[in-house]
C-alpha cells in the first residue's frame, strides 16, 4: 500500500510503499474490543473497599427486647438494614488485571493502524524538527492539517518534542516501541515519522516475528549458518562413506589368507 510523505511545512515530498501486513489488515472489531477491555482493566487500582457487619464498630447489644415492643425485631444496629451498618456484597480490594496473548495484542494494533490509514487519519512526516516552543508544534500540526486530538509517534523519545507538545490540549507524544491499540483509539489523528514507520514494520509486520532488541543490526537478524558448520557436516558424511570400503578391504585380506593356508596343507 502506498502513502504520501509530507515535510514540516505540509508539502508532499515523497510517496512510500508500506507493508500490507501492517497497514492493510481487515478490521476485527471483536479483537480490538477485547484488547481495549484488557488495557482499561489493567489500569484499575483495585483499592475499593467496604466493611461488612462484622467489621463495623458498635452494635454490641440488642437495640430493644425481642417481644412486646410493637417494633420490628433487631439484633444489632450494625445490620445492613440500618444506617451506618455493614454493606452486603460490597467491593473489596482485588486485582482487575487481565492477560492477552502477544499475537492477539499485535493483531489488534495492526487492525487499528490499518483503519487509521484507510480513513485518512494517518499523517506521515519525513522528519520532525521543532524548537522548544509550543508555537512551533502548533504550527507543525496546522501545516499537516491535524485536528485537536492527535498522537505524535517517533522512533525514539525526543525531549524537545515532548516539551513542545505537552501544553497543547489533547496532543500526546509517544515512541513507537510503546504504541498500543488503546493509544491509537483514544486519539483521532496519528502523526508518524518515516523512521517510526520502518521501525513499526520491523516489530509488527509479521504475525510470528519476534521483537528484535533495540539496536540489533539487520544483518544479524537474517544470519545463516556459518560455512564452517557446513564444511564440518560434509567431512563427517565423507568419513562415514569411507568406513564401509575399509571394512570390505579387511575382509578380502582375511579370506585371501585362509585360501593360502588351505593350499599349503
Amino acid at each position: 500500500m502506498q502513502a504520501t510523505v509530507k515535510n514540516s511545512d505540509g508539502r508532499v515530498v515523497d510517496t512510500v510503499e508500506l507493508d500490507d501486513r501492517l497497514f492493510d489488515v481487515p478490521m476485527n472489531s471483536a479483537l480490538v474490543h477485547q484488547a481495549m477491555v484488557m488495557y482499561q482493566a489493567n489500569r484499575r487500582q483495585g483499592t475499593h473497599s467496604t466493611k461488612t457487619r462484622a467489621q463495623v464498630s458498635g452494635g454490641g447489644r440488642k437495640p430493644w427486647p425481642q417481644k412486646h415492643t410493637g417494633r420490628a425485631r433487631h439484633g444489632s444496629i450494625r445490620s445492613p438494614l440500618w444506617r451506618h451498618g455493614g454493606v452486603t456484597f460490597g467491593p473489596h480490594p482485588r486485582s482487575h488485571s487481565l492477560d492477552m496473548p502477544k499475537k492477539m495484542r499485535q493483531g489488534a494494533l495492526r487492525c487499528v493502524l490499518s483503519d487509521k490509514l484507510r480513513n485518512g487519519k494517518l499523517a506521515l512526516v519525513d522528519d520532525i524538527n521543532v524548537e522548544f516552543s509550543t508555537k512551533s508544534m502548533a504550527d507543525l500540526l496546522s501545516n499537516l492539517e491535524v485536528g485537536t486530538s492527535a498522537l505524535i509517534v517517533t522512533e525514539n523519545p525526543a525531549k524537545s518534542m515532548v516539551r513542545s507538545a505537552r501544553n497543547l490540549p489533547r496532543v500526546w507524544t509517544l515512541p513507537v516501541d510503546q504504541l498500543t491499540a488503546e493509544q491509537l483509539l483514544k486519539r483521532d489523528t496519528l502523526v508518524m515519522t518515516l523512521d517510526a514507520v520502518r521501525r513499526a514494520e520491523e516489530l509488527w509486520s509479521s504475525p510470528s516475528a519476534r521483537r528484535p532488541k533495540k539496536g540489533t543490526p539487520a544483518a544479524l537478524l537474517d544470519e545463516e549458518e556459518p560455512p564452517e558448520a557446513e564444511e564440518a557436516v560434509e567431512q563427517d558424511e565423507a568419513a562415514e562413506g569411507d568406513e564401509p570400503e575399509a571394512v570390505v578391504e579387511s575382509v578380502e585380506a582375511d579370506t585371501d589368507g585362509d585360501e593360502d593356508e588351505e593350499v599349503e596343507e
